[in-house]
């Protein structure tokens, strides 16, 4: 099952990731990009998942870490964030 945006983001950290990222980086931009792709992407989604069962991570979610894993040459989640912190990218 096709799990759902959940709003209890402060579960896993104590920085929101909005506030990690200051309003002028070219990453927001990027996202802007992005999130269009995957509004139009997300009817299918919704087709190749299936109705019944345990919801899953949504894929918009995955994606886009996916991405950020790439554009900043990392390896984990953890490292990411660690990465965001050293290079000054904190609000």
């Amino acid at each position: 099952m096709r799990g759902q945006p959940d709003p209890q983001t402060s579960m896993f950290s104590y920085v929101s990731l909005e506030d990690r990222v200051p309003r002028d980086h070219p990453v927001r931009r990027v996202r802007a990009v992005v999130d269009g792709i995957l509004t139009n992407l997300s009817p299918q989604f919704d087709v190749r998942y299936s109705h019944t069962g345990r919801p899953s991570i949504p894929p918009e979610y995955l994606l886009r870490a996916l991405l950020l894993q790439i554009l900043f040459s990392v390896r984990s989640e953890r490292q990411l964030i660690e990465q965001l912190d050293y290079n000054g990218y904190s609000g």
